[in-house]
């Protein structure tokens, strides 16, 4: 299995102001903004890989801290158990193991909300 983390997002208020934040700030480590989702968020990384840091707009508060972290997951076997282990850990459903072909092709997640509302996902990007 590869590294255990695939990506991580931030919740920001104001996304304009955080692109051009992160876009000087990120630039001197190599990475750029490589991809945008309208209003909604704006992911970073390196060359031609996925991005590995986001920013979603959200509007924060203490039930959701604005947070996402996406476990790697070697197949979609285990992403289906993490989802079903979550929810009987006390975990709430944010999404059922599944293709996200909108992210690409062969992007299966699951996604969840942890007990202090980070959310929180396993992702699989190996076709079964």
């Amino acid at each position: 299995m590869g590294p255990m983390l695939d990506h991580l997002s931030i919740g920001v208020a104001d996304l304009d102001a955080s692109r051009r934040f992160y876009d000087r700030t990120l630039k001197p480590l190599g990475y750029k903004r490589v991809m945008n989702f309208k209003d909604e968020a704006s992911g970073y990384g390196i060359g031609p890989q996925a991005p590995q840091f986001w920013l979603n707009l959200t509007k924060r508060s203490k039930a959701s801290p604005g947070s996402h972290i996406a476990f790697s997951a070697g197949d979609r076997k285990s992403v289906r158990a993490f989802h079903r282990a979550a929810l009987k850990a006390g975990g709430r459903d944010n999404g059922k193991p599944g293709l996200r072909p909108e992210y690409h092709p062969t992007y299966y997640g699951a996604f969840i909300i942890d007990l202090d509302g980070h959310r929180i996902e396993a992702v699989c990007h190996f076709p079964e």
